[in-house]
């Protein structure tokens, strides 16, 4: 129970870090620059993935969440873009911490989450997490040596 309570609270900064990295990926792309900021976005999202993959209440806490978002996102975008509007942050430029230049994030009528869900970056951490949870414990055990 713990576990996946875990799981569910890893929720909010992997979903935000996620759509973030992906945000700075288009900037870089836009400007034909590098982006060290998705760098490091995605370094974020490493860390905590590899934590709940240790624990598989937890990574099926996060990795069932992430899939159904992603599902969503696949097959009614409308339905994904009205949803991810109703979140926190949605009116303050989608994420909860400030451009590192000091510009907005996103328009105001891209809700938090379009990016990732859009290119399945939520689809393919859940279901990262998701198998992980599901590994029989004797490859769990070499994973972790």
């Amino acid at each position: 129970m713990v576990g996946g309570a875990a799981g569910v609270l890893a929720l909010v900064p992997v979903y935000y870090l996620t759509e973030a990295a992906a945000r700075a990926l288009r900037t870089g792309n836009a400007t034909f620059g590098p982006s060290p900021a998705a760098l490091g976005f995605l370094a974020a999202v490493a860390v905590i993935v590899t934590l709940l993959s240790a624990w598989p209440a937890a990574a099926l806490g996060c990795g069932i969440p992430l899939v159904a978002a992603g599902a969503v996102f696949a097959l009614d975008l409308n339905a994904a873009l009205g949803v991810a509007g109703s979140l926190p942050w949605a009116r303050a430029g989608g994420l909860p911490w400030s451009h590192p230049d000091g510009v907005p994030w996103a328009e105001m009528t891209e809700p938090p989450g379009t990016m990732a869900g859009m290119t399945g970056l939520y689809t393919l951490i859940g279901a990262l997490l998701v198998l992980s949870a599901l590994l029989p414990g004797r490859l769990r055990a070499l994973l972790n040596e």
